[in-house]
């Protein structure tokens, strides 16, 4: 969505609050849902901050266009407030207040990453606003108490356990060796955490643990390590920048690995930026568009992708497909509860059992979707040097076959 027609949605928004004189009647006005999101369209995650707010357009705009949401025998539209965040977590905090305070919003979107997502929760919680975010994965979220609070994708901490585990499998059911470099933010620190427990369930070693830096722009240091030490698995998380940064530097230094697994890679669209230098990384996804699930508004995977691509001109990543769930998610919950007060929304939303073209979707107490599993898939390259995303774990969503170990840089 182009940022001209975020200005006039938000502008538009508004007008309609200024000429109401209950502000906090902004929940409804008129036929329009007004919903509250603060992004990052700015700053170091504002790649994924669009990803995220093409998603949302792209269901309200679907929502809307097929009947809209049916409360109280009526019918009403979705509509967004927008603001940027510009990838700060205080920014962010400041911007909830401000949408529910002098906005009037009463449910809200929630932004970009654990970090920004962690910020915002104490806000929506302490107001009581229905929050249903779709990219704040860190588990930590799940475990304050929140009320209001619900996640649609599962938790950072089974990003890359299926890595270790297909890996340790690979090896006859042996431990591997596993070199590893983190962001320092809360969804990177629970990806490692998730790590060490899957170390020690399947008797693995961590041989290298490191700290990424704060800019995401080099880790050579770490690399050096896995030349000299040469590990079973390396595993990466850094959110798209961090991605880019380790198949660069991986081809440069010419690093030789059985495996790599990071975060973020397909919103990287690494095979794009590198070429067949991505090759047989292995990337942990929330989504896939080969995956089989279904709803009666984006019918499944291959259909939602090719329907955004049309609109947006790329391939969706998965945080654009959770951030659509995330709508229908609103949409469902509004409708069963037959109301706009906070506290039925609240109830209907922590009763949600759905699927969706993303997946399933059903929250446990602590706000967190306990019924949809990781998925892993390759970046596989043909001769002609073009590259696609295939499913390899688990086995039985699978593909294509997994390839492994990688082949060393002086046989490619």
């Amino acid at each position: 969505m182009k940022i001209k027609k975020i200005i006039i949605t938000f502008v538009s928004a508004i007008a309609i609050l200024f000429s109401t004189s209950v502000v906090s009647l902004a929940k409804v006005v008129g036929d329009k849902i007004i919903l509250g999101a603060a992004i990052s369209l700015t700053g170091k995650y504002s790649s994924n901050g669009v990803h995220t707010q093409n998603g949302y357009n792209m269901a309200v705009d679907r929502i809307n266009s097929m009947g809209g949401v049916k409360v109280g025998g009526k019918t009403y539209m979705f509509d967004i407030i927008y603001y940027d965040d510009e990838s700060n977590p205080k920014r962010a905090a400041q911007l909830a207040e401000r949408l529910i305070s002098q906005d009037g919003v009463e449910f809200m979107l929630g932004p970009y990453s654990s970090g920004l997502t962690k910020a915002i929760a104490p806000v929506t919680e302490k107001y009581g606003v229905p929050m249903v975010e779709a990219n704040g994965a860190s588990r930590s979220l799940f475990t304050k108490g929140y009320k209001y609070l619900f996640a649609v994708l599962a938790p950072a901490n089974l990003y890359l356990d299926v890595a270790i585990r297909t890996a340790v499998e690979l090896n006859g059911g042996k431990g591997v060796r596993i070199a590893q470099a983190f962001e320092q933010d809360a969804f990177s620190q629970d990806v490692r955490l998730g790590i060490l427990d899957a170390a020690k369930e399947t008797g693995s070693k961590i041989i290298i643990d490191d700290k990424l830096p704060k800019e995401l722009n080099d880790m050579a240091a770490t690399l050096a390590k896995v030349k000299a030490t040469k590990p079973d698995v390396l595993v990466v998380s850094g959110h798209t920048k961090g991605a880019l940064t380790a198949i660069r530097q991986i081809a440069e230094m010419k690093v030789d690995v059985p495996m790599l697994a990071m975060t973020h890679c397909d919103a990287a669209k690494l095979s794009k930026q590198h070429g067949a230098n991505s090759q047989y990384a292995l990337c942990a996804s929330q989504w896939h568009k080969t995956l089989t699930y279904k709803d009666d508004f984006f019918t499944d995977g291959m259909t939602y992708d090719a329907d955004f691509t049309k609109e947006f001109g790329y391939a969706p990543p998965y945080q654009a497909a959770e951030s659509s769930a995330a709508l229908l998610v609103f949409k469902d919950a509004f409708e069963r509860a037959g109301s706009f007060d906070q506290k039925k929304v609240r109830d209907a939303l922590a009763a949600t059992n759905m699927q969706t073209f993303y997946g399933n979707i059903k929250f446990a107490e602590g706000g967190q979707n306990v019924d949809k599993p990781m998925v892993l898939f390759q970046v596989m390259c043909d001769d002609a040097g073009k590259c696609e995303n295939k499913v390899v774990a688990p086995l039985k969503w699978a593909s294509a076959e997994l390839i492994h170990p990688i082949p060393k840089w002086s046989d490619r």
